[in-house]
């Protein structure tokens, strides 16, 4: 990397030749009407307007398809320089300050709008005014209202209009034959007033000299950057921005090969990836995804870190780019299939990654519907939920699960190393607090896995919950109004063992009562009796004589042990410490 200075004037010169280009990842222009005014009272002010970042073309290291600034002529060379950071300013003063087209932007309501800039030659050398003042937008026919503001009416269609009201055009600034050709007509128009004839070499010097000598800060990369650094110092000079991602600059690569990777992830994103629970993945998620899929069929050793990913290929993304899609739909149906039904209930969207990717792998080896592989599946996608082992970084975790469970499955191999890691503690339930935890919303998919029926409608609730337009939430078995009536602690009342998902009819009815109270009214509702409760009751790991009693110590208790069963049963794995001094402590007795 490499500092230097370059002249304002000869940087638009480059731009203008195509010598400096963008790489096609960066995105369009987007500066305003006022923010282009302000940026060019800056540069007359010769106040800095930060530096700009290039990376020097042209090493088989970094390729990407490139493309000139907008209103730059188009040109078929290759260039010398990529516009890393400054598109917008640079951008703004080529179009503003060199281009004979009128510029493109927007005014303050966001409506689009094309305009020229002028400098108000008297404002601007007035010592007690503001420079900004005297830059001028108009619209691009040079007849209408400075600023877009409506305050005033100029015409400045004619040259001979521009001299008489002293307004300089700012497009010719660094065009010498054009600038000295209006300076002799102006002047001439003036009748070469001594006044004016010494007003203008003010402004020649003050602001026009000042212009041509401006220096702008350059930050060069060298041609042998990786595209792994190149992604990280963008991500560093645009925190003001949205990020570049490794999808920006894998749709720059494959580009250059006519493959427009953009336009493919977005029918894509259209056609399988806009429901509820595929649409929280990304394009970047697509592609890590991909890269696993390719090192796992290569046989080589999976990472998907970012400068991992950076290195797939077009035709590795295009062998796998459709199973792998098909892959997702899968891990989607194989999430329904457990009782997960939308983005909310969602214990990990990380999780989902290696788990499209084994639907991937074990589809193109006829295994996946197999029951036995099946429950294999099952066991280490409830592992990662209930070990919480999918928090925080997890690419490392991803990697190897891809592998361990490919070998476990099909080569009889070692149980995955997250299968081993899960580890589940009892008391973790008391402090399963709300949806913010991946094991409390595993809790709410193992209930629904029960058949757990609605209380007043007896309705098994996936049904409702998959089907139905009724609201299903998650509700205090024993209501909090009541619980805080009697002085239960909110630790025991508000954990995930005195949590149920519940029709919003149901909730209603059960209201703040006592338990007792609300049996009664839903049994009401329903026309049954309470004794006819107990099943729908059951289906949620809650018992009648509990509730009825209003017991919630030994609710609490009884209701522990049932979900601590449900993870035993999901994860094949036995949950230790349930008969330990702390659990009988705070339950009472062993769960």
């Amino acid at each position: 990397m490499k500092t230097n200075d370059i002249n304002l004037v000869d940087l638009l010169d480059d731009v203008n030749a195509g010598k400096i280009q963008l790489p096609d990842f960066q995105r369009g222009w987007v500066w305003d009407d006022a923010r282009i005014r302000a940026l060019i009272a800056s540069l007359v002010n010769s106040y800095p307007i930060g530096a700009v970042m290039f990376l020097d073309y042209g090493s088989a290291n970094v390729q990407f398809k490139c493309r000139v600034i907008e209103g730059a002529p188009s040109v078929t060379i290759q260039p010398e320089k990529l516009i890393l950071d400054g598109q917008q300013r640079i951008t703004a003063i080529y179009d503003a300050m060199f281009s004979k087209n009128p510029v493109k932007t927007k005014n303050e309501r966001g409506r689009e709008i094309e305009c020229f800039y002028y400098i108000d030659i008297e404002k601007a050398l007035d010592s007690n005014g503001e420079m900004l003042d005297a830059i001028i937008s108009i619209p691009k026919e040079k007849i209408g209202a400075p600023n877009f503001s409506g305050k005033k009416f100029l015409d400045l269609r004619t040259a001979e209009n521009e001299y008489r009201q002293k307004m300089f055009p700012l497009n010719i600034s660094f065009d010498g034959a054009n600038l000295l050709k209006w300076q002799m007509g102006y002047l001439t128009h003036h009748g070469n007033d001594q006044a004016v004839t010494h007003e203008y070499a003010k402004f020649q010097s003050q602001i026009i000299g000042k212009l041509t000598k401006y220096q702008v800060p350059v930050i060069s990369m060298e041609k042998e950057t990786p595209a792994e650094a190149i992604c990280q110092v963008f991500e560093n000079v645009n925190t003001g921005g949205v990020s570049l991602t490794v999808f920006e600059l894998l749709t720059a690569t494959f580009a250059i090969e006519d493959f427009h990777l953009r336009e493919d992830w977005e029918k894509r994103r259209s056609q399988y990836f806009s429901g509820d629970i595929l649409s929280v993945f990304t394009s970047t998620d697509f592609l890590a995804a991909c890269l696993l899929v390719t090192a796992a069929k290569n046989g080589g050793t999976i990472n998907y870190k970012r400068k991992e990913v950076l290195k797939l290929k077009l035709d590795e993304y295009k062998n796998c780019a459709d199973i792998l899609t098909a892959g997702f739909v899968n891990a989607e149906k194989f999430l329904r299939e457990e009782k997960i039904f939308s983005s909310r209930d969602l214990p990990y969207t990380t999780q989902i990654i290696p788990l499209a990717v084994l639907c991937t792998l074990l589809k193109e080896k006829n295994l996946l519907h197999i029951g036995g592989v099946r429950q294999k599946l099952r066991q280490w996608y409830w592992c990662g939920v209930f070990g919480e082992l999918y928090s925080g970084i997890h690419e490392s975790r991803s990697a190897n699960d891809v592998t361990d469970v490919m070998k476990w499955i099909c080569d009889g191999g070692d149980l995955p190393r997250t299968v081993k890691d899960c580890y589940f503690a009892p008391l973790r339930l008391v402090s399963l607090q709300s949806l913010n935890s991946a094991a409390y919303k595993g809790f709410m998919a193992l209930i629904l896995q029960n058949h757990a029926q609605d209380f007043l409608s007896g309705t098994d609730m996936s049904v409702i919950a998959n089907y139905s337009d009724e609201k299903i939430d998650i509700h205090h078995i024993f209501p909090q109004q009541y619980c805080k009536a009697q002085n239960i602690d909110k630790a025991r009342y508000n954990s995930v063992i005195n949590k149920t998902p519940l029709s919003s009819k149901t909730n209603r009815i059960i209201g703040g009562s006592a338990p007792s109270i609300y049996l009664t009214k839903i049994a009401a509702e329903s026309g049954m009796s309470v004794e006819n409760l107990m099943k729908p009751l059951e289906s949620h790991w809650a018992y009648l004589e509990n509730l009825r009693e209003n017991n919630f110590t030994q609710f609490l208790a009884n209701r522990a042990g049932c979900l601590l069963d449900a993870v035993e049963k999901a994860t094949g794995k036995k949950i230790l410490g349930r008969d330990s001094d702390e659990v009988k402590n705070f339950f009472g007795r062993a769960i």
